[in-house]
């Protein structure tokens, strides 16, 4: 048996029916020419029922005491594996459109894993239109964050259409060669490597000087507390009460977009910020316009939690290795290029703040402020006093095409976690030329979830007129919802038109659960 460390712990204090605390991504691919498609697919799931040796955590089961999660808690050895229990087959019903896909993953996405069993599950999905199938992966984020999970996928796609991949991503095997792969060959390194320098030195800074710096960082954030500091945004302070920062219910709703990644990033540049500061526009021009149309919109600004990886290069082993920030959005402001001037101020001070601590450290004050979430999410405060209003968060992903055993990989998108007081959560994976977002969020609470994929579209074009990047008679809008459901067809991968319109790779659809 091994220890959970008391930061992954967090996440099954913190669960409930309502909120479930598990992670997931939904992956869309194009079979490959000349096969039998029941065949491909029938070798796929053989290849993930592997019953051979798992990494960690994904042949281990949780083990607990007298006092459950509130005491410590283990993973042991599961010696009843059930590989047929964990990868799952499914089919669409016909038509087979992106919006039973969508259905599918919001009913999927909204189930507690069984914790009697390893946290994970993986459903392979076919009875796509225009010969794609899809997977859908979720793992319980005790076990494992975005970062970690996109190291696991990786390690079974390849940059070559022939490769071929025989072992399973789950398998100690297959853990073992990807490390290989991002180590390098040992044989030929004489000196240390950077990453033993790096954990030494920051062992000696954690020993001689990690308590000042969180104690600074901590002190920092009492000024915002106290007025002092107007450009830094905190957990719980200002955080307003609105249709996205209330009581959730336990149904999800889902919906994905691509837009291509360099449109994104010349707005970004065009405002001398960076793509997480456009991302971070985007979303916030969609939920003041959303909040607007709800005749909802608040005056002080909403607060965005955005998830900081200090994963080391090449850590494929922890669990989680997260800090956080907190952006201010800006939605009471009405002119775009003043409200991405606005958010970028926030996020800088917040990022210079992280630049003055290690790795560790970032972790320890993260620990420390959102200590109170606990409290409010247990007590079931959590609505009343939302520490912030969304989750905003960019997972790195390949930039590179990629390949499943000659399968074209057309999407990674995420499927987060909403919960009280942030009911809507937007996730987004850099995909070769693209950004890939999956955006999840309680059904109830945020009804009509889709509009907000036609919100970002209007929002970027927003941000672009007011950068002069484009001259168009009028903005260009992502395909709508409504033409999804009457049935409109596409075709897997759309070129964006010459005016900027997103991708619809896959097009946006209600996704009734």
């Amino acid at each position: 048996m091994r220890r959970m460390p008391l930061t992954d712990a967090f996440f099954l204090l913190s669960e409930s029916r309502r909120t479930p605390m598990h992670v997931g991504g939904l992956n869309l691919f194009t079979l490959p020419k000349d096969v039998d498609d029941a065949s491909f697919l029938a070798n796929l799931g053989n290849i993930l029922r592997y019953d051979g040796e798992l990494r960690r955590p994904f042949g281990e089961k949780l083990k607990m005491g007298a006092m459950g999660v509130a005491g410590n808690v283990f993973w042991e050895e599961e010696d009843e594996m059930d590989m047929e229990y964990h990868v799952r087959h499914s089919a669409l019903p016909k038509p087979g459109r992106y919006r039973e896909l969508f259905a599918l993953v919001s009913r999927l996405h909204s189930t507690l894993l069984d914790r009697s069993r390893p946290l994970w599950e993986m459903h392979l999905i076919e009875g796509l239109q225009n010969r794609q199938f899809a997977t859908y992966f979720k793992s319980h984020h005790c076990a494992i964050d975005g970062v970690g999970a996109m190291h696991m996928m990786m390690s079974m796609y390849s940059t070559n259409a022939h490769s071929k991949v025989k072992i399973s991503p789950f398998s100690r095997e297959a853990y073992d060669n990807y490390k290989k792969l991002l180590e390098g060959d040992k044989g030929k390194r004489v000196s240390p490597k950077e990453s033993e320098v790096t954990a030494v030195v920051e062992a000696l800074r954690n020993q001689l000087g990690g308590t000042v710096n969180v104690a600074r960082a901590l002190r920092e954030s009492a000024n915002v507390w106290l007025g002092r500091n107007k450009s830094m945004s905190v957990p719980f302070h200002q955080i307003p009460r609105s249709s996205v920062s209330t009581h959730i219910t336990g149904a999800r709703r889902f919906v994905a977009q691509s837009w291509p990644f360099e449109r994104v990033r010349a707005m970004g540049r065009a405002y001398d910020g960076t793509l997480n500061d456009a991302v971070m526009a985007m979303c916030a021009g969609a939920l003041r316009k959303h909040l607007q149309e709800q005749r909802d919109l608040p005056k002080i600004s909403l607060k965005a939690m955005a998830p900081v990886s200090v994963r080391a290069a090449g850590d494929v082993d922890s669990a989680n290795a997260v800090g956080m920030v907190i952006a201010d959005l800006a939605t009471n402001v009405r002119d775009p290029a003043k409200r991405f001037r606005q958010i970028k101020e926030s996020m800088d001070a917040s990022k210079a703040q992280l630049q003055q601590m290690s790795a560790g450290e970032i972790q320890a004050y993260t620990a420390v402020s959102q200590a109170p979430l606990l409290l409010t999410t247990l007590t079931g405060l959590a609505s009343r006093f939302p520490a912030f209003s969304t989750v905003i968060s960019n997972v790195p992903g390949p930039r590179e095409k990629r390949y499943w055993n000659g399968a074209r990989l057309d999407g990674m998108y995420p499927v987060s976690i909403p919960m009280d007081g942030s009911a809507v959560n937007f996730t987004l994976v850099s995909n070769n030329d693209s950004l890939d977002f999956g955006i999840v969020a309680c059904r109830k609470s945020v009804p009509q979830v889709q509009r907000l994929i036609d919100y970002m579209e209007e929002s970027l074009v927003e941000l672009e007129d007011a950068a002069g990047l484009h001259r168009r008679k009028s903005p260009a809008r992502a395909p709508s919802a409504r033409k999804a459901s009457a049935g409109t067809k596409t075709a897997p991968r759309l070129k964006a038109k010459a005016s900027g319109q997103a991708k619809a790779r896959p097009k946006q659809a209600k996704a009734k659960s």
